[in-house]
């Protein structure tokens, strides 16, 4: 799953998606993947998506995801719209 996961990110880098995790989702562009975590920037301000509490530090890559713990990712173009 976790391989998998990581191919799909790696595709996405640079995207905007839409990730869930943990029973939340988020929006947010793909900045950084590595083998445990893909990092993820925040976009569209607060719209109830999860972010207000996070900030855009992180060594200015964004918010880090475990990859075991990302339920879905997909390609945000159809979900903003």
């Amino acid at each position: 799953m976790s391989h998998n996961m990581y191919n799909r990110c790696c595709r996405y880098k640079g995207r905007v998606v839409r990730l869930e995790s943990r029973g939340r989702v988020h929006v947010g562009e793909v900045t950084r993947v590595s083998r445990s975590h893909v990092w993820i920037r925040p976009v569209g301000g607060p719209r109830g998506l999860g972010w207000g509490y996070y900030g855009f530090g992180y060594g200015g890559f964004g918010v880090p995801f475990a990859l075991g713990a990302i339920t879905g990712i997909a390609l945000a173009g159809a979900f903003l719209w």
